[in-house]
């Protein structure tokens, strides 16, 4: 399997806390993703470990939706969850610096998820995969901008 992962990060004056607050909320992931429109908690959820939450994700001509699972919730740490509990996974990790916190997004096609898209795409899997992992290359910053100007906005 092809090693698919990227990271990318940016300085946000606020705390780590305060920024975990706002990146660890998913129901305002519209309000930054270029891809995720919406998304909503499970019944029950709260945002921990094991709780799982759905997204609705839209490009032009096409619409779908996910579920994902929590993976990793420490505040002013990380927030982290896997699409599909398997298939790829994606982190918000926080590191205090001067002046604020460094935000890494971070993204990676799981092996598990390279091989759902070959059962489920045969012959085109390789250009959905392609197509999936240049949408994370050019999503991040996009997505790690408008964080931060939310987040510095107040």
């Amino acid at each position: 399997m092809d090693s698919r992962t990227h990271s990318e990060s940016v300085v946000v004056v606020t705390s780590p806390e305060e920024l975990y607050d706002l990146v660890s909320d998913v129901t305002r992931t519209g309000e930054w993703s270029p891809v995720c429109a919406d998304c909503w908690w499970d019944e029950g959820a709260t945002g921990q470990v094991g709780d799982w939450f759905t997204g609705r994700n839209e490009v032009p001509g096409r619409t779908w939706e996910t579920r994902s699972q929590v993976v990793a919730a420490e505040r002013g740490r990380e927030f982290g969850w896997l699409v599909g509990g398997r298939l790829v996974s994606w982190r918000f990790l926080l590191e205090p610096v001067a002046g604020g916190t460094r935000l890494t997004e971070a993204w990676e096609f799981l092996p598990a998820g390279q091989e759902f898209f070959a059962e489920k795409y045969g012959d085109q899997a390789q250009a959905q995969m392609d197509e999936r992992t240049a949408a994370a290359h050019e999503g991040i910053p996009v997505t790690l901008a408008a964080i931060k100007a939310i987040a510095e906005a107040g």
